[in-house]
């Protein structure tokens, strides 16, 4: 494994940054964010924000056959990205891979579209992403264009065979949303789990856009016997990691759903088993601005609905 210091993500500066950026609105002055990259190995490099929320975390891949990027960040930190993607390649982008839906990580699909860059995605994905609705310069509502959507989509996998080595996109059904990929570079050992991991967070389950509970856990422990313990682990949000981190969320969220289903099995309502507070235990450790304990536990209650 490469000497990367795996540390437990203490979210200060994402709280209630992530909720805003959802509902339109900006939190930090863009002045404040940076991009921090880590060479996990050579050619190979992950690029996180500092100091504000800039979307989830970037993976570069680049080398003699071309340049692979793994999500795109949030519109307003564009020339920030490219900036921190030409510092470690001067190539131009070849393929760019969304691992979801979410704006978070597709952002700035229409200006790596437009410049030539291949968009990859999810069968899924490229359905919803299509008749998503984003604002404007103007903030006037309007469709994606064209440009912002994945031109190769795939059902159940697809490889990538370049400088020398060997990606593996996988989907995983029904996690955080219904057309969740995670990026396995096979050679380098190495995982990109897009939202699939929350590295030390609550998890956002995004029941409408077609995740669940179930699927989230089966999907972090498909992830988990995939990984050895060596393989370094790129979560969509948080700090290198490990498979630990993987055993840890799924561990959580399997005992939070018992709790919460053992008062629903009782009749209380989403309210009363909300003011019950089963998931007590685990607030300290996991609970953040976006995802705190109250709105785990009704997406616990609402998911046990379906």
């Amino acid at each position: 494994m490469p000497d990367i210091k795996i540390t437990r993500f203490v979210p200060l500066f994402i709280l209630n940054i992530f909720c805003a950026l959802l509902i339109g609105q900006n939190a930090f002055a863009e002045e404040e964010i940076t991009f921090k990259t880590t060479k996990i190995v050579n050619g190979l490099y992950m690029i996180e924000g500092v100091g504000g929320f800039a979307g989830g975390n970037v993976v570069v891949s680049t080398g003699a056959d071309g340049t692979v990027l793994v999500d795109d960040a949030i519109p307003s930190m564009l020339d920030k990205l490219n900036v921190a993607v030409k510092a470690v390649t001067d190539q131009p982008l070849d393929f760019l891979i969304n691992t979801h839906l979410h704006q978070d990580h597709t952002g700035n699909n229409t200006y790596f579209g437009e410049e030539g860059a291949h968009i990859v995605a999810h069968a899924n994905v490229r359905d919803r992403l299509k008749v998503m609705e984003v604002k404007d310069k103007e903030g006037n509502k309007a469709l994606l264009p064209s440009s912002a959507l994945p031109v190769i989509s795939f059902e159940h996998a697809i490889s990538f065979h370049l400088n020398g080595g060997h990606i593996q996109v996988l989907h995983l059904e029904k996690a955080h949303t219904d057309g969740d990929s995670v990026v396995h570079f096979e050679d380098a050992n190495v995982i990109h789990t897009g939202d699939v991991l929350f590295s030390g967070l609550y998890p956002f389950i995004d029941l409408d856009n077609g995740g669940s509970v179930d699927g989230y856990i089966a999907a972090q422990q498909a992830l988990y016997k995939l990984a050895n313990k060596e393989t370094v682990i790129i979560p969509g949000h948080g700090p290198v990691s490990d498979k630990e981190a993987l055993k840890s969320s799924y561990s959580m969220l399997k005992k939070a759903k018992k709790a919460v289903a053992k008062l629903q099995k009782k009749g209380l309502t989403e309210d009363e088993v909300v003011a019950a507070n089963p998931l007590q235990k685990f607030d300290k450790d996991w609970s953040w601005g976006f995802i705190n304990t109250e709105k785990m536990t009704r997406t616990l209650y609402k998911d046990m609905l379906n």
